[in-house]
C-alpha cells in the first residue's frame, strides 16, 4: 500500500473520528430527551416519552433564565461589537513602537480567568454603587468578547487595499464616506461573523457571569445550580431546541447565500 493511500485512509479516520467526538454526545443528548427515566440519561431506557417537553414549557425558571441570558447576549453585542470595530481601526493606524504593547494589552482579557474578571468587575461596579445583575454581566463579558470582534475585524483588515481609501479621499469624500461606501461594506463579512461570535460566547458563558448576575439568574447559572438540587431531561428539552432552532437559521443562510450567489453569476 502506498503512502498516499495511507494518508488518505488516516484522514478518512482522523475526519470520522473528529465528528464523531462532536456529535456523538449531541445525540445522546437528544436521545436522552424521550427517555422516561426522572436522570438525563439513556441507561438505561425506562420507555419512550414526549413529557419531558412539558416539564419544560412549565419551568418557568429556565424560561427566564434563558430570557435574561438572550438580553444579555444582545446588550454585548450592542457593546462588544463597535467596540471591538473602533479598535481594530484604531490598531491599523498606529505605527509607533507602542503597537505591539498596544495589541498584547488589548488582548489581555481574553488570557485573564473569567472568573477573575467577574470578580474584578463587581469590586469596581460596587464602589460606584452599582449592584449585580444584567447590566453588570453585559459590562463584564463585554471586557473580552469586544478583544474577539477586534482580531476579526483586524484580519479582514489587514488584506484591505489602502489604494482604495486614499482614492475616495484624493476624489473630496470625507473620512465618513470613506468609511460607509468602501471600508464598511468590506468589512461586513467579518463584522456579521464577529456579532455572532460575540452572541455565542455571551450566550454560553459562565465563570463571569457567576460572580455579577446578581439575581437575574442566566441559563448557564441556573443550569448549574439545577445540576446541585436535581437535574431532569427538561435541560436535554431545552438543548434539542437550541440545537434545531441553530441548525435551521444555518441552513436558512445557506440556502440565502447560494440563491444571491446564483443570481450574481446569472447577472454577470
Amino acid at each position: 500500500m502506498s503512502s498516499q493511500r495511507l494518508m488518505a485512509l488516516g484522514l478518512r479516520f482522523y475526519v470520522v473520528v473528529f465528528f464523531a467526538y462532536l456529535f456523538l454526545p449531541l445525540l445522546v443528548m437528544a436521545a436522552a430527551t424521550f427517555n422516561d427515566s426522572r436522570f438525563p440519561t439513556v441507561t438505561p431506557w425506562d420507555g419512550t416519552t414526549l413529557k419531558w417537553f412539558g416539564e419544560l414549557a412549565a419551568d418557568g425558571g429556565m424560561w427566564q433564565a434563558l430570557s435574561n441570558s438572550a438580553i444579555v447576549a444582545v446588550g454585548v453585542l450592542c457593546l462588544a461589537v463597535p467596540i471591538g470595530i473602533a479598535t481594530a481601526l484604531f490598531l491599523n493606524t498606529v505605527q509607533s513602537r507602542a503597537k505591539p504593547f498596544l495589541y498584547a494589552l488589548i488582548l489581555s482579557p481574553l488570557l485573564t480567568p473569567g472568573v477573575i474578571i467577574g470578580i474584578s468587575t463587581l469590586i469596581f461596579w460596587r464602589q460606584l454603587g452599582v449592584g449585580g445583575g444584567i447590566f453588570l454581566t453585559v459590562l463584564g463579558q463585554a471586557t473580552f468578547i469586544a478583544a474577539y470582534v477586534m482580531l476579526m475585524v483586524t484580519a479582514r483588515l489587514q488584506r484591505f487595499d489602502r489604494t482604495m481609501e486614499r482614492a475616495a479621499l484624493d476624489l473630496g469624500a470625507s473620512q465618513w464616506q470613506m468609511f460607509r461606501r468602501i471600508l464598511l461594506p468590506y468589512l461586513r463579512p467579518a463584522i456579521l461573523s464577529a456579532a455572532v461570535i460575540a452572541f455565542l460566547q455571551s450566550f454560553e458563558n459562565y465563570n463571569t457571569s457567576l460572580f455579577v448576575v446578581g439575581y437575574d439568574t442566566t441559563l448557564t447559572v441556573y443550569i448549574a445550580s439545577k445540576v446541585r438540587t436535581g437535574l431532569t431531561p427538561a435541560v436535554n428539552a431545552l438543548g434539542l431546541i437550541l440545537i434545531l432552532v441553530t441548525v435551521l437559521l444555518a441552513v436558512a443562510y445557506e440556502v440565502k447565500r447560494r440563491h444571491e450567489a446564483a443570481r450574481s453569476v446569472k447577472g454577470v
